[in-house]
């Protein structure tokens, strides 16, 4: 009989052990829970693992094993890059297991953040609930304080899932009726809260691994201003020929001043991520 300690790892053990090494010490070599060892670059494990929990750890061993602060964005998009239709009907792009991919980002993270049109549009509550794991802080960034407090991020509290409202300094808004909500002024700029300046107040508060969400005109600010250190592109085999562009940036007049970075593919149900590493040339 094959002893216990060498049964292969399986893909929720594999889960729990990413979870786990997110809740252990850390130090400038990465992490370590039970049997894996990760850092940014790699995972080894003292037991076999079997196929469906190889591929879940070589895709998220990175974010688990990432040491200091950390700011991953995601955007789930058709092969022709629209994240919605002209309407903005959205549901649903991916598949089911984008969407298992999408909570197992949240739970890898302190927070996650979106816009103030995402979070109008969509109404979303940006919880773990397809897999287990943490809740992560629930963060709208709101400028001009136009989001309704009818919204469940404000209105409806969720177990270990706190919102943080983030407004404008001149905005004049009532206190937030619930308990759950935090409310914390920034300043604006002409296209809204300086990226670098969100990541900074997120991180004073203890908030260092940071998932922004979306929508796709907040994933291009954040992108543009050069502060996130990876993104994920959830791509579904669907066109959908108009719509919504998922990434929005300046103009380029040719291929050259085109950003190259390195990027792995992995498959996820029908769909397929890429996981693009913009701190390396």
């Amino acid at each position: 009989m094959t002893p216990p300690s060498s049964a292969p790892l399986d893909l929720e053990a594999a889960w729990q052990a990413l979870c786990q090494a997110l809740s252990t010490g850390r130090d400038a070599s990465g992490h370590e829970a039970g049997p894996l060892r990760l850092t940014a670059h790699e995972w080894t494990s003292d037991v076999p693992v079997s196929d469906d929990a190889r591929a879940l750890l070589d895709n998220l061993a990175p974010l688990a094993g990432h040491v200091g602060r950390l700011a991953l964005a995601q955007l789930g998009q058709s092969l022709d890059g629209r994240i919605a239709t002209e309407s903005g009907h959205s549901y649903y792009i991916n598949g089911l297991e984008s969407r298992t991919h999408l909570h197992r980002l949240r739970a890898l993270v302190d927070a996650v953040v979106v816009g103030a049109g995402t979070a109008c549009e969509d109404d979303p509550l940006l919880t773990v609930r397809h897999v287990s794991g943490r809740q992560p802080v629930r963060v709208i960034l709101d400028p001009r304080g136009r989001v309704p407090a009818s919204l469940r991020l404000l209105s409806e509290a969720e177990a270990e899932a706190p919102t943080l409202h983030l407004v404008g300094e001149q905005v004049e808004l009532v206190p937030p009726a619930s308990d759950h909500v935090t409310r914390l002024r920034l300043p604006v700029g002409t296209d809204g809260f300086d990226p670098a300046a969100v990541l900074d107040a997120l991180a004073a508060r203890g908030l260092e691994r940071v998932l922004v969400e979306g929508g796709g005109i907040t994933v291009s600010r954040f992108l543009e201003a050069g502060v996130l250190d990876r993104l994920h592109l959830l791509v579904a085999p669907l066109l959908i020929g108009s719509g919504r562009p998922g990434l929005a940036m300046t103009p380029i007049a040719t291929l050259s001043q085109a950003r190259r970075p390195v990027a792995r593919s992995f498959r996820c149900g029908d769909d397929t991520v890429f996981d693009l590493d913009l701190t390396r040339p």
